[in-house]
């Protein structure tokens, strides 16, 4: 399994649109095409240059090389070509990255075809042999023909990346879009729209001894933000110095007003007065409209402090359960003085924004429209959710833990249902809202395994505090964050011992037993957990979150109980 990068510096980025309005008097006869203005002609040679110092690093030529002759070929300055070559080094890190993790998806992926192979063609083999209608052995036909396929379209992608991963190379990279190109192909497209998004981007990093961004400088005249590009393939060589480098005159800018939200431009304006870096991303729309990405370089978070408890969470699809745990793992009952922060402007409806309270310091915030709402609503349904949970933790002076769950795309098969469930589920934009949000805000977080955190919260906490399920989860994962470990308890051993001796009696209708809801697979889990219970309490705390563990057996015989 690919080894997880650990995030530990946070950056914002701002959205904004430039309108230029003074653009330099003269043109580059060498560098210029057609109609074209400097803004353009500038944002086509940067393109240029990161295209091909993409290719001089599957290469593997040197750094100062590329920015040298990357200034020789395109016109710009050495600045601009180091930032190409940066934006084309993490385009080449990150395929590197995404190749290990799509041959360990494609793995699970045709493991589970294979599988899935093999079950079709038993049900094929049964249906043939007791002489089933035609029609339903034509259908199991079919069933066993796609999923032969499907095995063999997997089977030739894996050995694809494996060839890749052997060799050190990675699969071809399409600059401007694959799916643009394929549409172009398809004659659904015009080849000049892909052609146009390969040159619609300029890129400059901050620099903090440059007093923020020397190349796309931001600054604001008291009322306005303005904005000012330099366009480096219009300066001029005047000589040489010492060490025989070229002498460039002042390059001319291009100017104009910058457009920034009304919320973000306090902290703009608070960033250019204290001269911090700054990065600016340009990218020209079809319209021809200047889209402006400023990313503020937020810094690294804080180690969460659990000397007076932690603010748990849970995250649903439709909301976010909180526990609010003490310094000694149990949960605390909530201030006096504590009211929640309900927002006053969401005015779509009444009870959009629903807070369900419980004792003990339990409480659960629902917004129904987070499980089906799309677009932007969806985006600030989860900014509004992570303000308000921030605002709590910020109250209650305490850090914040959170679950860490995996839905990449092997989890993503031929189930319908589910694949529509976790496509739809926003789990990681609402966690990178809340560890942003808490960020700025100087909430210490820690995130940590979800595993089997429902299944100990059912078990343990439900009954014993009265609460729902995704209220005692949010407890099992605070106590994971502050190191806790969880035990089996007297009165879950004797609950089990319990189910097992009224497997065959009729008295109470939600016991399993035969013929209604009792399984072989459900004797199988009792007989698994007569052993694991007496080994459970002496193993660690990474044998307990294992996947085999006594938990894994514990959740398949709680599903058996609904």
């Amino acid at each position: 399994m690919p080894k997880k990068q650990k995030k530990d510096k946070f950056s914002m980025t701002i959205c904004g649109e430039f309108f230029p309005e003074v653009y330099p008097a003269f043109r580059s006869q060498k560098w210029s095409r057609g109609e074209e203005d400097p803004l353009e002609t500038e944002m086509r040679l940067f393109s240029s240059c990161m295209r091909w110092a993409f290719n001089r690093l599957l290469e593997g030529i040197s750094r100062d090389e590329i920015k040298k002759l990357g200034q020789e070929l395109f016109g710009i300055n050495s600045r601009y070509a180091d930032d190409a070559r940066l934006k084309a080094q993490a385009l080449l890190d990150s395929q590197k990255e995404l190749l290990e993790l799509e041959i360990e998806e494609t793995k699970n992926k045709l493991s589970r075809a294979r599988k899935k192979l093999g079950t079709a063609m038993r049900k094929l083999a049964k249906a043939e042999e007791r002489g089933n209608a035609p029609d339903i052995v034509e259908k199991l036909r079919l069933a066993v023909k796609g999923q032969n396929n499907r095995v063999a379209s997997l089977e030739k992608k894996l050995a694809e990346l494996e060839v890749h991963l052997k060799n050190g190379t990675i699969p071809k990279v399409v600059f401007g879009g694959r799916k643009l190109w394929e549409k172009v192909c398809k004659g659904l497209a015009a080849r000049d729209e892909w052609q146009s998004s390969r040159k619609n981007r300029l890129y400059s990093r901050g620099d903090e001894t440059k007093g923020g961004n020397p190349n796309i400088k931001v600054s604001f005249d008291g009322q306005d933000f303005r904005l000012a590009v330099s366009i480096s393939h219009l300066s001029q060589q005047r000589g040489t110095d010492k060490l025989g480098r070229p002498k460039m005159s002042k390059a001319p800018r291009v100017e104009g007003k910058l457009w920034l939200p009304e919320n973000h431009r306090d902290l703009v304006r608070i960033w250019l007065a204290m001269k911090l870096p700054y990065t600016v991303e340009l990218v020209r729309t079809p319209e021809d409209r200047y889209i402006a990405h400023l990313t503020l370089d937020l810094g690294g978070m804080k180690e969460p402090d659990f000397t007076k408890g932690c603010l748990a969470l849970d995250i649903n699809p439709d909301g976010i359960a909180l526990c609010n745990i003490s310094a000694f793992g149990q949960p605390e009952p909530w201030p006096e003085d504590f009211k929640i922060p309900c927002p006053g402007n969401l005015g779509k409806y009444e009870g959009e924004f629903q807070v369900i309270t419980y004792p003990n310091g339990f409480l659960y915030i629902s917004i129904p429209d987070l499980a089906y709402t799309c677009g932007f609503r969806r985006d600030y349904l989860i900014g509004v959710l992570a303000k308000v949970v921030i605002d709590i933790a910020f109250f209650l002076g305490k850090s914040i833990a959170m679950e860490e769950l995996n839905f990449n795309k092997d989890r993503l098969d031929t189930n319908k249902k589910f694949n529509r469930m976790a496509s739809n589920f926003p789990f990681a934009r609402m966690v990178e809202a809340v560890c942003r949000r808490a960020v700025k805000e100087g909430v210490p977080f820690k995130l940590v395994s979800a595993r089997h955190t429902s299944t100990i919260g059912y078990w343990k906490y439900t009954k014993r505090y009265a609460v729902p399920v995704h209220c005692a989860a949010a407890l099992s994962i605070g106590r994971r964050a502050m190191g806790f470990e969880e035990r089996v308890t007297k009165e879950l051993k004797q609950l089990i011992v319990q189910i097992k001796q009224e497997l065959t009696c009729k008295v109470d209708p939600h016991t399993p037993r035969e013929g209604r809801g009792m399984t072989r697979k459900v004797r199988a889990c009792l007989r698994r957990l007569e052993e694991k219970l007496l080994l459970h309490n002496g193993l660690t705390r990474w044998q307990q979150e294992a996947f085999y563990s006594v938990w894994h057996d514990l959740k398949e015989l709680a599903l058996s109980l609904r």
